[in-house]
């Protein structure tokens, strides 16, 4: 068999050639979905194909073909060649795939540490009335046991966990963890057994326990990140006046004042008065901003000077702040692929349970022996405890400023091998500052030309025009009146002042519009040669000056690539838009493998994805506002320092609120960590619970110590996720 590429999605390979024919598999061709039928059609209109059929549920495609001097390779490189073109869609459709869940438990989440103490209060104060009562002269065996009030009682308890076991088996044409419980709970009330019954319920709900109790921290934990806002608002009254109220009390179309100094606690718009506001926690605009009547302000924001009234359009859960707490904790729940694993073996086992339980009985005739094999299952360990394990883990990082958006993300890092780093504000400061002007036009003098530039970016919040109007505030200069500003991606923003068109941007923006810069290849040299970065300043059809600017490295970000390199990363890439000789200059500084330069956003993801495609685990680590789409396409996309966008949230995987680029490889550590335990919950599960069940079968344990040994087992082991709790990071 021939091949290439081995990697992940594009790896081919022929499984089968005669004369003129040719059997291909590729995994990508199991994901085409509706593509399936354009690419043979693709396929079909090269000369040499006469016909080309694609087999979504075998991933192979039969080729025939009139050419004898075709190769594998030939086809193997027109195949590969072809699903690249729909790349994306292929890598879209295997995520889906992949993230189905197949085994349905309850979910923890729905029930409250509250609930479940009550429940097990209950279930206790039943347990101790059933010790202690006298039994009857004549016991009832049988169905008659579930009509009276004792047994009534006890299946009231166990109504959830009954009827998501049973429901599970009706629906799903397969038991999971609750149908395995009811089955043991049914059984010991049918036999007479409530104390047995109640025993399971108890231990099987104080795990649960803790498990919901990890869970509320990690939400309790995520919340206290995200903190916006204040307890309590000044509320417009409709007479005027204005009264302290509850944040809870403000609906939309209220109105509220906020003050110098206060958090604003809704998103709105600014009906009266001015402010000075930082918005960084939102927009991720490091600088304070000014905002005046009709516009839009934002909760979780700060004012720093100024007094506002506020008519509020989102308030409570439909606010920004509060629809990221809520996508964190309902993606809290996505399952990984451990997990799935865990539930798939424990779920495979289940009836193993049922057929050793009618082994035991047809050979023994006992059926306690039987129930002994009902009571112990794996399922119940491996299942809470890898939710605690995770769960423990993102609280973990939340208490660290790290949000982390699922559990499947913790296991996705952990297997990470490769690391993108975007340049401006994620490998650098992001804070750059002008170095260095250029004057090309002696007409022009030095302030006009950098009023003109400033002009063109007064509405930018990009870093480097963030520099540029620094200057101009530092020499006290005037911009010019302007019309509205016109932002070309990756190349630079343009804008008329008076008769004059002036743009700034790149040197490939300036050829794109017919501006020579064939004058400035000595000032150009001086400028790259310093590391800086190069902005062209043209008006009309004319460059009249070059502007450098310095954007520093973060602190500790060298530290951090050695650190990632320490925890098993094996290549380290720089992606930007910037000019190939600045992203060489920071590359060799930091010594990064690879690099590409002056990418536009959507190059960036494409670059992942044939990163992905030759089976790297990638990474991509960008500030979150130009780097939406590649965040996305990364394995894990991780948004860095205090720039959290509304669109970084969304698009991050893990959002790091922190200025401290060491917490990367503290999370790849703490998810190594949190998969380490898991692998040692699974052995602990295993092994206790098949000594258990040995016991069982031969009669040495009765069912009620088999029950007390199985749920003593899952208390350890999601007592052993817990530890993650305690994990301490070393930024």
């Amino acid at each position: 068999m021939k091949g290439r590429t081995n990697g992940h999605l594009l790896y081919c390979e022929v499984v089968h050639k005669i004369r003129g024919r040719v059997r291909i598999k590729s995994k990508a061709l199991k994901y085409l979905g509706k593509l399936k039928n354009e690419v043979e059609k693709q396929l079909e209109q090269v000369r040499y194909i006469e016909s080309a059929k694609i087999s979504s549920v075998t991933g192979t495609v039969v080729i025939y073909f009139d050419d004898i001097n075709v190769t594998d390779d030939n086809l193997i490189a027109l195949i590969q060649n072809t699903l690249n073109v729909y790349l994306v869609e292929i890598y879209k459709n295997e995520r889906a795939e992949n993230s189905k869940n197949i085994v349905i438990e309850r979910k923890l989440q729905e029930e409250s540490p509250e609930e479940i103490i009550k429940k097990m209060t209950a279930a206790g104060i039943l347990l101790i009335y059933n010790i202690f009562k006298k039994a009857p002269a004549a016991p009832v065996v049988g169905i008659k046991r579930l009509f009276n009030p004792n047994t009534l009682a006890v299946l009231s308890l166990a109504a959830p966990v009954i009827s998501n076991g049973l429901g599970c088996l009706v629906k799903n044409k397969r038991p999971n963890a609750d149908t395995l419980s009811s089955s043991a709970i049914i059984s010991s009330l049918l036999l007479g057994k409530e104390k047995t019954a109640l025993t399971i319920m108890i231990m099987e709900e104080f795990a649960e326990l803790l498990t919901v109790y990890t869970m509320k921290k990690t939400r309790g934990a995520i919340k206290d990140m995200l903190s916006v806002g204040e307890n309590y608002v000044w509320k417009v009254m409709e007479n005027g006046s204005i009264q302290k109220v509850a944040i809870e009390e403000i609906s939309k179309g209220d109105k509220i004042v906020v003050q110098t100094g206060e958090k604003i606690s809704v998103d709105g718009v600014i009906t009266k008065g001015e402010a000075y506001i930082d918005q960084s926690s939102i927009t991720g605009e490091y600088m304070p901003v000014t905002k005046k009547v009709g516009e839009n302000v934002f909760a979780g924001t700060i004012i720093k000077n100024g007094n506002i009234t506020i008519e509020a359009e989102k308030v409570g859960d439909e606010r920004t702040v509060s629809r990221i707490i809520k996508l964190v904790e309902d993606a809290n729940f996505n399952k990984a692929q451990i997990q799935n694993y865990a539930d798939n073996f424990s779920a495979q086992l289940i009836p193993l349970n049922f057929l050793l339980a009618g082994i035991v009985y047809g050979t023994t005739r006992n059926i306690q022996k039987a129930m002994s094999m009902l009571v112990i299952d794996y399922s119940c360990g491996i299942r809470l405890s890898t939710a605690a394990a995770f769960s423990a883990a993102i609280n973990t990082a939340a208490k660290n400023g790290i949000l982390i958006k699922g559990s499947n993300y913790i296991e996705e890092i952990s297997k990470a091998d490769t690391i993108i780093f975007d340049k401006t504000g994620t490998i650098t400061e992001g804070k750059p500052s002008v170095q260095t002007i250029k004057l090309l036009d002696k007409n022009i003098g030095e302030n006009k030309m950098l009023a003109y530039a400033a002009a063109a970016e007064e509405t930018s919040t990009h870093p480097l025009a963030v520099a540029i109007l620094n200057e101009v505030k530092e020499r006290g200069l005037e911009i010019p009146n302007h019309t509205e500003n016109k932002v070309i991606v990756a190349r630079g923003i343009e804008t008329e002042v008076g008769d004059s068109i002036i743009r700034v941007g790149s040197k490939k923006f300036m050829e794109e519009n017919g501006i020579s810069t064939d004058n400035s290849h000595d000032e150009v040299k001086v400028i790259l040669g310093r590391g800086e970065i190069l902005i062209y300043v043209a008006k009309d059809d004319k460059l009249i000056g070059l502007i450098g600017v310095t954007d520093p490295p973060r602190e500790n970000i060298k530290r951090t690539i050695n650190r990632l390199r320490g925890q098993g990363i094996d290549e380290i890439v720089l992606l930007t838009g910037d000019l190939e000789q600045q992203a060489q200059t920071i590359a060799s500084r930091m010594s990064i493998d690879s690099y590409e330069s002056e990418l536009l956003p959507e190059d960036k993801a494409r670059n992942i994805l044939a990163l992905q495609s030759r089976g790297s685990n990638v990474i991509m680590i960008g500030d979150g506002i130009n780097d939406a789409p590649a965040l996305s396409y990364a394995n894990i996309g991780v948004a860095l320092g205090s720039t959290r966008t509304d669109v970084a949230m969304e698009a991050a995987d893990i959002t790091i609120t922190k200025d401290d680029p060491l917490l990367v490889p503290e999370v790849i550590g703490l998810s190594k960590k949190t998969v380490k335990t898991i692998k040692e919950n699974f052995a602990m599960a295993i092994g206790i619970n098949s000594f258990a069940l040995v016991l069982g079968a031969t009669g040495i344990l009765p069912a009620i110590y088999s029950s007390v040994i199985h749920n003593m087992s899952t208390i350890l082991v999601v007592g052993n996720s817990l530890k993650l709790l305690k994990y301490k990071l070393k930024n």
